[in-house]
């Protein structure tokens, strides 16, 4: 049976698409976005177990940021 490990993170939304295929690249699958409590967007994410290390969403969250910003 496969397990599953989720992840949360906020949308900017002129920049969702670099976003989403930097957590794609980390094997997260979208699972769905929703509204955020404070407006914006939160995109809930899923992947199997063992598709990474515990730094790998830290690390795509870091690259989206830098993408974000124009590093």
């Amino acid at each position: 049976m496969t397990t599953w490990e989720y992840l949360t993170t906020p949308l900017l939304i002129h920049n969702t698409a670099a976003i989403l295929n930097n957590w794609g690249k980390q094997g997260w699958e979208l699972v769905q976005i929703v509204p955020g409590p404070e407006g914006g967007l939160v995109a809930y994410l899923k992947r199997p177990t063992g598709g990474g290390d515990a730094n790998t969403g830290l690390d795509a969250a870091a690259q989206a940021a830098a993408q974000f910003e124009g590093n």
